[in-house]
């Protein structure tokens, strides 16, 4: 039974991943910042530990990560990196405001989250972190420059880190969905999506059960040999 903290669990990947994690037995806190209804109905269901906080603000990371090891008993064996907004504008376009929210949430969050959580990895000399990136840090998105550099900053944090993380026995992989069926691609019209689908091998979007497969993977003994790598559950749309 492993003690499971999800960043960004109140919908989309990161609420299919509190339900996975919580129906194979382990104990699961995820934490939210602002849908408390979401966070609430996802607790309830799976008997996760909901936890409020702005993972962009360091402070608020550290405060959240504490929270998590007491609700669960211990320190955090696997971290899955999810938080993360989306936002489609012109490269042009882009204000100093766009820029730092998009970094704060997809890269900040995650370096300050992993900080806090993995210092009683490293004690114990075990440990697993999965961090959820993008296609679109792989092979870069059209109106969605801030994003991409983002999780392209993801996937080199990664890398390094699990060569940093390694002879203490912790894991760091990351997981790059394509487009998947979640809230953060609900602005897409059907046109838009049919064409998304079209441009993909498999010929269909992603669905979230799709990344949790793979992030229970990686989370799993059966990926003990398996760091720095950057799984793409895309469909082979970025081949």
């Amino acid at each position: 039974m492993a003690r499971v903290l999800i960043t960004g669990g109140s919908r989309g990947i990161g609420a299919a991943c509190v339900r996975a994690f919580a129906a194979q037995g382990d104990r699961v806190a995820f934490i939210y910042r602002s849908s408390e209804q979401a966070a609430t109905s996802v607790a309830t269901a799976t008997g996760a530990a909901a936890i409020r906080a702005d993972v962009s603000d360091s402070a608020e990371a550290e405060r959240a990560v504490r929270e998590a090891e007491a609700a669960l008993g211990g320190g955090i064996d696997v971290l899955v990196n999810n938080a993360g907004v989306a936002q489609i504008k012109p490269f042009t376009d882009l204000t100093d405001d766009d820029w730092r929210r998009m970094m704060a949430t997809d890269l900040d969050g995650a370096f300050y989250v992993t900080r806090a959580a993995v210092r009683g990895m490293i004690a114990r000399h075990s440990g697993r972190i999965v961090n959820i990136g993008s296609m679109w840090g792989k092979v870069g998105a059209s109106c969605e420059v801030h994003y991409s550099a983002a999780k392209a900053g993801l996937r080199g944090m990664t890398m390094a880190l699990a060569k940093e993380l390694g002879p203490s026995g912790v894991t760091v992989n990351c997981v790059e969905p394509g487009v998947i069926e979640t809230e953060m691609n609900v602005a897409l019209d059907d046109k838009t999506k049919a064409e998304l689908a079209d441009a993909t091998p498999l010929c269909r979007m992603g669905t979230p059960e799709d990344v949790v497969a793979a992030v229970r993977f990686l989370a799993s003994d059966e990926a003990s040999f398996v760091t720095g790598q950057c799984l793409g559950v895309d469909g082979g749309y970025a081949i």
